[in-house]
């Protein structure tokens, strides 16, 4: 399986995300700038966590003009699983791939720590590798994950199942009712806050990020072999 890991000026977790799958997970990754203007020949689209632009105007308001973000978006509709972690997650809001958007954190400062998470969904190409209702840890490091949709909005991502990951026990951004990841309706886009890739080594302080990943090549290599 075959990794794109795009890089926006200002990323800064696109090492983290390419060590993650080249040294873990064990398959092919390559960086793709944020100028290229195809994604052939890819099986999924990592969005990496950073300062896209500086953080201009507003999180990923910038990047989602990018030449490269047409072909994301293309590869989303044709069934491409696209991950955006952080400011991934906020590039895919501003894209239009997931719904709602991402306001300031509720106590207006930056947030880096380990983090206990729930899954809410299991059944998505993401989440297939964690037992429903799983409490998993992962690290976050944000200024703005602070999660907000309107009602209509948020009971649409319940009656569909969207949401992929809540906070819990403690709700660390304000994000509404806890939520730290969700997929869009076809299941193959999530975006995220908290951070998998620096969670796959016992090392880094938690491997809960592992599952996540292969997930995804577990669920890919199943669709190949039934479409092949």
């Amino acid at each position: 399986m075959k990794f794109a890991v795009i890089v926006f000026p200002g990323s800064n977790c696109d090492i983290d995300m390419f060590h993650a799958i080249q040294d873990e997970l064990g398959e092919e990754v390559e960086y793709v700038p944020h100028t290229a203007d195809s994604l052939e020949g890819f099986d999924a689209i990592l969005l990496p966590g950073g300062f896209s632009y500086g953080d201009y105007l507003r999180t990923g308001a910038i990047a989602r003009f990018s030449s490269v973000m047409a072909e994301v978006v293309k590869a989303a509709d044709s069934g491409v699983p696209i991950l955006g972690v952080c400011n991934g997650f906020q590039i895919l809001l501003e894209a239009g791939l997931l719904p709602g958007a991402m306001r300031k954190n509720r106590d207006l400062a930056f947030i880096c720590k380990q983090t206990q998470l729930k899954v809410e969904n299991n059944t998505t190409t993401f989440t297939t590798g964690y037992e429903n209702g799983e409490t998993i840890t992962l690290p976050i490091a944000h200024g703005e994950g602070n999660y907000y949709c309107d009602e209509e909005t948020f009971l649409r991502l319940k009656e569909n199942n969207q949401i992929a990951f809540t906070y819990h026990m403690n709700n660390p951004n304000g994000s509404l009712e806890n939520i730290a990841g969700i997929v869009n309706e076809n299941g193959n886009v999530l975006g995220m806050m908290p951070h998998p890739e620096r969670a796959v080594d016992k090392l880094l302080g938690s491997e809960d990020g592992l599952k996540l990943f292969q997930s995804i090549v577990r669920n890919w290599r199943e669709s190949y072999v039934v479409t092949a």
